[in-house]
């Protein structure tokens, strides 16, 4: 208990913020690798052209859409789970959700759902459609197990015991390369299948590693944790939370609407197949400020939190946007795209023309994360699904205005559009936050005059 005190009285400062956050930032970087691990491994197996569309406009798209409503569950527990109570209301949440969910991904695999959707809704080549239902169908285990594993990472990081996280990673990328080596070994074993499973077998090893990690956390502190002062209800986690499920799902849904928009412009099965190549390395410079997020929610309230948050976030924005620019502007995306992800020529260089049009996103996450984790922080949730409408809006606006009046490729247009929703997604969220961010100063300069 003491520690816990020194904990919530210990002044935020730098080392301090990078404590927590470089292991979260693994941990995103890794998660953010697994996708290229995937996608290069099917591009050098059998139809790797038809298998990289198909994983990459129908599986990947439809599991992150189907999950998104727990994907703010890590946001939520970092948040609310202060005491045993609270920890039991938000995991009996966690339990009935993925339920619900693993059986909507069900419903849709298993059933001419499927169908529907990759033909009428998201116009996928007829090709590929075969190979995404036999992919979708192995990733039944993707939602309960993200469910799971999101809602104990959440304790972990509001006990500052983040280093976990990245170690868990770590056992799903194991799992996902040790499926992937099988396949390779077994030799003409179908692209699709293979990297399918070690995705399933990835997110099912790591939540298992999590569950086991948090029982200490649990026992030590969060049974024995006084009770919070303010008492979660149904009703109140419903109000905090409701616009968080939203906000993914907001987001997520633009990934069919991407996949479907590439599908109905100029030579759309180059455009599909680069996808998953060009999103996986724009992901992994994303990562670093995605996982800045949860660390806002832990330290905003600390001593001094306001102005080293913000200073990190600043310099990590422009960091990340470097390390983006430096690839799009070099060899190091031929290397990527030709070298790494084994695309074709045709392939590397749409992948590494569209890049020039992303790089500005890894530093709209990093402002993204501080103005959204002050606001996540005073259950100012609301906001956050607001922002994100905006920036699906933006984004939809202008895929359609592609489709109609440009010939440009589907990817080039996807990613120009991605920045510009992403913007107006910063833009809006600033607006919101600015006067959370001016009272948490107030109260932190109030604690500061009265300190000794």
């Amino acid at each position: 208990m003491a520690q816990r005190e020194h904990r919530d009285i210990e002044r935020v400062d730098a080392a301090r913020i990078a404590r927590l956050w470089w292991p979260l930032a693994a941990s995103w970087l890794l998660m953010g690798a697994e996708l290229p691990l995937v996608s290069a491994a099917i591009a050098r197996m059998p139809s790797p052209e038809l298998n990289l569309a198909a994983y990459g406009s129908l599986v990947f798209p439809l599991a992150l859409a189907i999950e998104a409503p727990i994907i703010m569950l890590l946001a939520a527990s970092t948040a609310l789970c202060v005491d045993w109570p609270s920890y039991v209301k938000v995991r009996r949440f966690m339990v009935v959700a993925s339920a619900l969910l693993t059986a909507l991904h069900i419903a849709i695999a298993f059933t001419p759902a499927f169908d529907a959707i990759a033909r009428e809704w998201i116009g996928a080549p007829p090709e590929t459609i075969e190979a995404g239902r036999i992919g979708f169908r192995i990733l039944t285990p993707w939602t309960w197990s993200i469910a799971y594993r999101r809602f104990q990472q959440g304790v972990l990081i509001r006990c500052e015991r983040s280093r976990w996280i990245g170690v868990g990673t770590l056992v799903r990328l194991a799992a996902n390369a040790l499926v992937l080596g099988i396949g390779f070994a077994h030799g003409g074993a179908s692209g699709i299948v293979v990297g399918a499973s070690a995705v399933a077998a990835g997110v099912v090893g790591e939540a298992a590693f999590i569950g086991i990690c948090v029982q200490r956390v649990l026992r030590e502190r969060i049974r024995s944790a006084p009770p919070a002062a303010q008492v979660l209800t149904r009703a109140s986690f419903l109000t905090f939370y409701a616009p968080l499920a939203l906000t993914p799902l907001v987001t997520l849904i633009a990934q069919p609407i991407g996949a479907a928009a590439m599908a109905r412009m100029s030579d759309p099965l180059a455009s599909l197949a680069t996808w998953p190549a060009f999103h996986g390395l724009v992901f992994l410079t994303r990562s670093f400020g995605l996982a800045f997020n949860e660390v806002v929610v832990a330290l905003i309230a600390a001593p001094g939190g306001i102005r080293a948050l913000r200073d990190f976030a600043t310099k990590l924005a422009l960091a990340t946007a470097s390390l983006l620019a430096l690839v799009a502007l070099t060899p190091l995306a031929e290397l990527w795209f030709r070298g790494w992800s084994h695309l074709d020529v045709q392939l590397a260089e749409l992948g590494a023309l569209a890049l020039h049009f992303a790089v500005v996103l890894p530093a709209l996450n990093a402002a993204q994360s501080y103005f959204q984790g002050a606001l996540v922080h005073t259950r100012r949730t609301r906001a956050v699904t607001e922002s994100t409408v905006v920036s699906l809006a933006t984004t939809c606006i202008g895929l359609a205005v592609c489709v109609q009046q440009t010939r440009w490729p589907g990817l080039v247009c996807t990613a120009a559009m991605m920045s510009l929703g992403n913007l107006f997604q910063t833009i809006w969220l600033y607006g919101r936050a600015r006067g959370v961010l001016a009272a948490l100063a107030r109260d932190d300069a109030a604690r500061a005059a009265k300190a000794p």
